[in-house]
């Protein structure tokens, strides 16, 4: 028994909307499959994203009320749980939360049917709170915060019917913390966006990152100026300073690149430097479609989208030696990978990521529909 989702009623929440980066990205897809969705959210910034996302019913927290929310949000991080579950979303029939904070933690009514795209549990909770706040003044505060933040992490999963989630690696860390299954649905990459260099490969390797300590760029600065080697960065944030005053005259820091520069620097490189940990990397995938294989750290996402001797290699120890051994084990393969990175890149794409994400929808809703006249187990999987 199909449903048509167009007659449902949706609301689709989303933890925050001052920007347009991989969370909204997804968000855009989610709206793409349900375009008669209102949108809830505890800040917004208009301006900041796309016109599907800005062109609809959105509906924000009271803490958007608040002056200088928008800027000083994360200030507000104690009354998220609050703010949250404050929204009202009781006339829905379906409630999509797309979460890496609390938007998993809405409140629907008890008949309606939720299914939650997990960007993650929330790092600053669980496993990352030391990267979020070892330097902060509030400190002493912020630790017995933790205490009660993980608690209603815990306990707000319980509203959720269905964890969808970007990776196996998440999906690990959904079992453990949350003690709940998860489907994976991977999220995409622009393919339209990104184009394979036309002539020779530059003499360069690439770094695209947030400068935040866990994306480790440390190790690629590091690491090519042993080596000697030409690396170009493109990003910026908070370890900038620190990052420019290891780097030589070997490394090339081009700020928060343009599309256009993005797209031939990805092209031109060598290779795309992945040194940190993360739950997904969308930069791998663009990396890939432009043809350009990647040197990664052997965790995260990245070990789901990379595969090792044809659209890449991996370092299993996270060090600058690691780093050294890893770049000179990649020239001395001369990886000819350009054709295998855009096949496998391909594999990840928009409309996959819509695909799935209807297919797994109709297939929950049929199922809800059916616990309502013959409950059975919770927390199972529709197919």
């Amino acid at each position: 028994m199909l449903t048509n989702l167009n007659q449902l009623r949706v609301a689709v929440v989303h933890d925050w909307l001052n920007g347009f980066r991989g969370g909204e990205q997804v968000l855009d897809a989610v709206l793409e499959v349900f375009p008669q969705a209102e949108l809830f959210t505890l800040f917004y910034t208009p301006g900041t994203l796309n016109s599907r996302i800005e062109n609809r019913p959105i509906h924000t927290s009271f803490l958007n009320s608040i002056p200088g929310a928008q800027r000083f949000y994360r200030f507000l991080l104690p009354l998220f749980p609050m703010a949250i579950e404050k929204i009202d979303v009781q006339e829905f029939d379906l409630v999509i939360s797309t979460s890496h904070c609390v938007a998993k933690g809405i409140i629907p009514r008890p008949n309606a049917l939720h299914i939650c795209y997990s960007f993650t549990p929330m790092r600053y909770a669980w496993d990352r709170y030391s990267d979020y706040f070892a330097k902060s003044f509030l400190q002493p505060f912020i630790y017995p915060f933790l205490h009660y933040l993980r608690m209603w992490d815990v306990s707000s999963s319980a509203r959720v019917d269905y964890f969808l989630t970007l990776s196996r690696w998440v999906k690990q860390r959904i079992k453990k913390y949350y003690r709940r299954e998860a489907f994976v649905i991977y999220p995409f990459v622009n393919l339209e966006h990104f184009r394979p260099a036309a002539g020779e490969k530059g003499n360069y390797y690439l770094i695209v990152s947030a400068f935040a300590p866990y994306k480790r760029v440390d190790l690629a600065i590091q690491a090519c100026q042993r080596l000697g080697r030409r690396l170009v960065i493109i990003g910026g944030g908070q370890d900038e300073a620190k990052l420019k005053s290891l780097a030589g005259p070997t490394t090339e820091f081009l700020g928060k690149a343009p599309l256009k520069v993005l797209t031939e620097m990805y092209a031109g490189a060598k290779a795309l430097i992945f040194p940190g940990q993360e739950d997904f990397g969308i930069t791998p995938l663009e990396a890939m479609a432009s043809g350009t294989p990647v040197i990664a750290f052997n965790q995260g996402g990245v070990t789901e989208t990379v595969i090792a001797g044809e659209t890449g290699i991996f370092f299993n120890d996270q060090t600058v030696d690691g780093l050294v051994s890893a770049i000179l084990e990649f020239e001395s393969l001369k990886m000819n990978s350009k054709e295998q990175c855009l096949k496998r890149a391909a594999l990840f794409s928009r409309e996959q990521f819509i695909i799935q994400l209807r297919r797994f929808t109709e297939q929950a809703w049929t199922h809800h529909l059916e616990n309502a006249t013959s409950p059975t187990e919770n927390h199972t999987h529709p197919s």
